[in-house]
């Protein structure tokens, strides 16, 4: 599937799986357990198709998948805003604000880990604008917004 075919009638999801079933090697395989990892961290996360790739929305862009010949890149938009204690973040990206996940044939994927940073993601794009002059990280904002709705 080339990434410029676009079928404006098509659900997003619809581009999404042709492109996994598109990929018959490990990627396809991969790029399936991390769209199923998405979707299970977030339920009503946003499926796009945009820039001839997944993307994953929810209060603004998350991330996207990227297949490339011996890796899938996951590019998360906001990804310098976000805390990565379990050290996900493995590539180069040519922006300032985004960082990206590059997975190989073989590479485990921390499942706990992976869709933790996706909902630290989607609480930085729901909430980050409210403290984002206060300097507080995104972790800061989830315990205070659960504090909040608590109360």
């Amino acid at each position: 599937m080339q990434g410029n075919d676009i079928n404006c009638d098509m659900p997003a999801s619809e581009h999404i799986s042709k492109q996994i079933s598109s990929l018959k090697d490990w990627r396809g395989r991969t790029l399936a357990e991390l769209r199923r990892l998405i979707l299970e961290a977030e339920p009503d996360i946003r499926e796009e198709w945009k820039w001839g790739t997944a993307v994953w929305s929810k209060g603004g862009t998350i991330c996207s998948a990227i297949p490339h010949k011996h890796h899938i890149q996951l590019n998360f938009f906001k990804g310098a805003m976000l805390e990565d204690p379990h050290g996900l973040f493995n590539a180069k990206t040519d922006g300032s604000v985004d960082r990206a996940i590059d997975f190989t044939k073989g590479r485990d994927i921390n499942s706990l880990a992976f869709k933790e940073l996706i909902r630290e993601a989607v609480t930085y794009n729901l909430l980050g604008d409210l403290y984002r002059k206060n300097g507080q990280a995104p972790s800061e904002i989830k315990a205070e917004a659960e504090y909040v709705v608590k109360a």
